[in-house]
């Protein structure tokens, strides 16, 4: 790309590389305005439920609308707001995936636009955002990368390791042991190893993620438009040595038996956040913030109280895929505390369903008692009204529920909420998967799971010893026959 002529010259904007990137790449913009990426945006055509980041409330910092400025620094576009122009092709925003200088930044507060010149901000605070040199970025694009992902997917929810748990920076440049598809000095896969790309459209979404391959995607080899390859595109459905073992698939999630945890790339993930507690202040009168000993934040005054966690056991539940939300204007009843912000569905016996691990992330987060509803709430800008600004949640909540046409009473309280992420990377060695005591036990990793017997786990020793027995015949029978087998060649 260097000695492309459209690419001799500097630039002043996002806009401008887009423009000079279109003379060339004729379809890609049309292709980006079809994707989820774009939209933030999804229909679930099982639920209904009109989902995407402009749509749902999470726990996280609860709304990215009313905050575009800061949020639209993870959009794939420039000038992300409430007016935004879906339509523009020169919007696009092809560096954010396409950078391989790792220099291509697109700070909080300008709406999704990069910075080329230096510059105070907030104005007045003495601290300057660099500018960055797009011609040179520009100059130098290439296919995807993990880091160019992590951009925003490493860390979404506010910061590294924050929300999904097995996605963070240490996926950078992995190394075995934390993942063993990802593994820099091995198999390397990208994102797009999985999520295989076709015109933009990258499959794979935790609004309606696949939880159960039927046994055709390693017959196909490969992603499709809406579903990334599964473990059993390259594995099939017998990837074991052992039949034993190979019983479990039909039942059992590849990801439950060899993710034994998330976060173990020494980056702590967030496990709660309780708002409630926010607004302190420190002697100085600024929002105070606390540390603990490896000079991680566990308070800050304009968000509350965390709890960070490494090396996290999953929760374990019956997943098939469908996922419901709850969504802003849904009736809320505090008695019935937590309140699911999604709800993952399935069951033993459905015929969709396999026993999935999960990230269960608690919350307590501001709603309206009196029109028993979730909140958006202002957070990001330098308005008066915005919470990190003035540490009102009147005023934030007030300023939110406006920006979204929603009606607000005016009175706030706090509501304990939980959500649900799939664990489904740092996929460790094989050697490294769950022992077979650690589910077949009492008090193991299943104990919750209901609508399956598990030996070792339920209460009929009689059936489960005679498990046993017939597991060491049929061991033994092996043995024997491969004995025999032994003796016939040597005569």
């Amino acid at each position: 790309h260097s000695k492309f002529k459209e690419l001799q010259r500097p630039f002043q904007s996002g806009p401008e590389v887009t423009k000079a990137c279109l003379t060339c790449h004729t379809e890609a913009a049309k292709q980006i305005h079809q994707t989820q990426h774009w939209k933030w945006e999804y229909v679930n055509p099982g639920t209904g439920q009109t989902l995407g980041k402009r749509h749902v409330i999470n726990n996280f910092c609860t709304s990215v609308s009313s905050n575009y400025k800061s949020c639209a620094s993870c959009h794939i576009g420039y000038g992300l707001d409430d007016k935004f122009d879906f339509a523009s092709q020169e919007n696009v925003d092809c560096l954010v995936c396409h950078d391989a200088t790792g220099k291509y930044k697109k700070p909080g507060g300008f709406s999704g636009h990069p910075v080329t010149k230096d510059t105070e901000f907030p104005p007045g605070s003495g601290k300057i955002v660099r500018g960055i040199d797009l011609q040179a970025i520009a100059q130098k694009v290439g296919k995807t990368r993990r880091e160019t992902c992590g951009t925003c997917h490493f860390y979404g929810g506010g910061g590294d390791a924050v929300k999904h748990g097995d996605l963070d920076s240490s996926l950078d440049r992995p190394d075995k042991a934390l993942d063993v598809h990802m593994d820099a000095e091995g198999n390397n896969f990208t994102c797009a190893t999985c999520h295989k790309t076709e015109g933009h459209q990258v499959p794979g979404s935790r609004y309606a993620p696949t939880a159960m391959d039927k046994g055709d995607a390693h017959l196909r080899g490969k992603a499709d438009s809406t579903n990334p390859a599964t473990c059993q595109a390259c594995h099939g459905q017998t990837p074991h040595g052992m039949a034993k073992l190979n019983d479990h698939t039909d039942k059992v999630a590849c990801q439950t038996c060899h993710i034994p945890a998330f976060a173990r790339g020494d980056m702590p993930t967030k496990m709660s956040w309780d708002w409630s507690t926010a607004g302190k202040r420190d002697a100085k009168g600024k929002p105070l913030v606390i540390t603990n000993d490896d000079g991680h934040v566990t308070y800050n005054g304009i968000k509350g109280d965390f709890v960070l966690e490494e090396n996290v056991r999953p929760e374990y539940m019956w997943f098939n895929g469908s996922v419901k939300y709850t969504l802003m204007g849904d009736d809320i009843d505090k008695s019935r505390q937590p309140i699911a912000i999604n709800t993952f569905e399935g069951g033993p016996n459905d015929g969709k369903s396999l026993i999935w691990p999960v990230k269960l992330f608690r919350g307590k987060q501001p709603f309206d008692p009196v029109n028993r509803t979730l909140v958006v709430t202002h957070l990001a800008g330098e308005d008066d009204t915005a919470y990190w600004k003035n540490m009102d949640w009147e005023k934030a909540i007030a300023a939110g529920m406006a920006a979204v046409g929603k009606p607000f009473s005016g009175k706030v309280d706090f509501v304990e909420t939980v959500a649900m992420w799939p664990i489904t990377h740092m996929v460790a060695p094989k050697e490294k998967a769950l022992a077979c005591n650690e589910c077949h036990a009492r008090g193991g990793r299943l104990d919750k799971i209901e609508g399956i017997y598990i030996p070792g786990r339920g209460g009929n020793r009689l059936v489960d010893t005679l498990g046993w027995l017939a597991s060491a015949a049929i061991l033994a029978g092996v043995l024997v026959h491969g004995l025999i087998r032994f003796v016939n060649r040597k005569h």
